[in-house]
């Protein structure tokens, strides 16, 4: 990334609450007019760098710049940053007219151009002619929108979203995961978004950081970190990932190979492969990746599992199988494209033969 390229730039932040490091030396860059996430488990340190952007928490080392100011005494309300928290924090004694216009109070606008200002927001949120509403008038999703909408009339240079559609069901949710990523492609601005749910993240995201342990894993758009994690670590938290563990068995003549548990001999070019004879390796397949036929398949690789359990889960079946010399079960997915039967009626013990791609095996670094 140029240096023009960083907006928001994270370099070498730390934050201690006593003996307890939340956030453990990261650097990053965002770049202007980028949706980006900040995505992990619970306690994996997202919040608390969101709350450093804002304001809310200061550093305990390193500093955060925004547009190449640093914001180390920089206090909330002066940074060029704006907030939009689960809990919506809409006021219920003020009509949505009132909540979208709250921020505007401290501004020396005429009456006409803050009721111009207010009823433009109201368009780009889809809910024109909402404006004398009540807050109990309303539904979650038009609540998070009026959010949106109070956080956005302040024009920010960035703005910060923790978690906003945490509340919310999941169909409304996917629906306003749809419309929150088309609002921000209008507005233009940076969108730094907090969230847990990796379908969310893949959903919204131009670029996604998986944090674990105050720690950044991995950096990359959604594409390359579902495709193409780094660790077993992020292979795990994004999707779903058969593992295993391999020893490099050649590694010459442009070509090498990988003995993994229960899938046997793997050839692979050594431009992918660059350890060493007999160093151990992990990979991984995604479920998806496997194909499953009662018949061994004529071309391509193939083993024989039997099956252990397998579930129907509406548009796909879920496929668990033995293999020999693999402790675990492996996952299979498969789409019901043109299904004849219920995945439960595959008896089980059946024999089922597993073949893939060689270009869907991922090699993964020791975590």
């Amino acid at each position: 990334m140029t240096p023009a390229d960083r907006f928001i730039s994270i370099r070498n932040v730390s934050k201690s609450f006593g003996a307890f490091r939340a956030i453990d030396e990261i650097s990053m860059d965002i770049r202007q007019g980028e949706f980006f996430s900040l995505l992990g488990a619970s306690g994996c340190g997202k919040t608390t760098l969101l709350r450093m952007l804002a304001g809310f928490e200061s550093p305990t080392t390193g500093e955060i710049f925004i547009d190449d100011q640093p914001m180390s005494d920089v206090p909330p309300h002066h940074r060029p940053v704006n907030m939009v928290f689960q809990s919506y924090a809409i006021f219920p004694h003020l009509n949505v007219r009132d909540n979208i216009a709250y921020g505007l109070r401290k501004q020396k606008l005429t009456p006409a151009r803050r009721a111009e200002m207010v009823e433009d927001m109201l368009d780009l949120i889809k809910l024109p002619g909402y404006g004398n509403r009540k807050a109990n008038e309303l539904s979650g999703g038009q609540r998070q929108r009026i959010a949106l909408a109070r956080a956005l009339i302040l024009r920010p240079k960035v703005l910060l979203l923790d978690e906003p559609l945490g509340a919310l069901d999941k169909q409304l949710r996917e629906q306003m995961q749809l419309e929150l990523r088309a609002l921000q492609r209008q507005v233009g601005i940076t969108f730094v978004f907090v969230t847990h749910d990796q379908e969310e993240a893949l959903t919204l995201s131009d670029r996604i950081a998986v944090m674990s342990g105050g720690r950044v894993l991995q950096v990359d758009t959604p594409a390359a970190l579902y495709e193409a994690p780094r660790t077993r670590e992020v292979a795990s938290f994004i999707g779903t990932m058969n593992f295993f563990r391999g020893i490099v068995r050649r590694n010459g003549s442009g070509m090498a190979a990988i003995e993994a548990e229960g899938l046997g001999t793997i050839p692979m070019p050594t431009a992918r492969l660059t350890k060493p004879e007999g160093a151990p390796v992990q990979i991984g397949l995604r479920p998806e990746k496997f194909s499953l036929s009662p018949v061994r398949p004529d071309i391509g690789l193939a083993v024989e599992g039997r099956l252990r359990t397998a579930a129907y889960m509406g548009e796909r079946s879920q496929y668990y199988l033995s293999l020999p010399g693999k402790a675990e079960p492996v996952a299979v997915s498969a789409p019901n494209t043109h299904r004849q039967r219920d995945a439960q009626d595959v008896p089980e013990g059946q024999v089922l033969w597993l073949s893939w791609a060689p270009e869907a095996i991922v090699i993964l670094d020791t975590d």
